[in-house]
């Protein structure tokens, strides 16, 4: 993994604490950060690390032991763009991640101020500053302002 510039992870914090504090605060599962393994091939094997995750309270018991790589998909998958983010590469982890079992990928992208939300991996809503970001029904009822994530952001 290569490092990445304090915008990056300010956004991660931000969005991440937001999607942490809404998890617990309804016990809906776990939300998970940055280097958290889940494993989206098999023969060989192939492992994601979404910046941002969340695994419902249901698909939790098919992961028990905490040590290992989640053996699926996150829910939801949450990628914040870097600059040295290529398009192949993202729409590939998208992919990977809706055929492991991800039910909503969003991602950031901070030089546009939008964030794509994709229910399949052809499939996305693209979303801007003035807009707010909902869970649907992986998240219900979580709302998060996006002008509130981007004041992180210089112009």
């Amino acid at each position: 993994m290569s490092p990445t510039g304090r915008t990056h992870g300010k956004l991660c914090l931000k969005l991440g604490a937001a999607i942490l504090d809404f998890v617990e605060s309804n016990d809906l599962g776990e939300a998970l950060g940055a280097e958290t393994g889940f494993t989206v091939e098999r023969n060989p094997d192939s492992v994601l690390g979404a910046d941002i995750a969340f695994v419902s309270k249901e698909r939790l018991k098919d992961a028990e032991d905490a040590d290992k790589f989640f053996p699926f998909a996150p829910d939801l998958a949450v990628e914040v763009l870097s600059p040295s983010n290529r398009a192949g590469e993202i729409n590939e982890k998208i992919s990977l991640y809706f055929s492991a079992g991800a039910r909503m990928v969003w991602v950031v992208n901070p030089k546009r101020r939008t964030v794509a939300v994709y229910s399949s991996p052809d499939e996305a809503r693209i979303l801007g500053e003035r807009d707010t970001l909902e869970g649907g029904d992986v998240l219900p009822g979580f709302s998060y302002e996006l002008s509130k994530l981007f004041s992180a952001v210089k112009r």
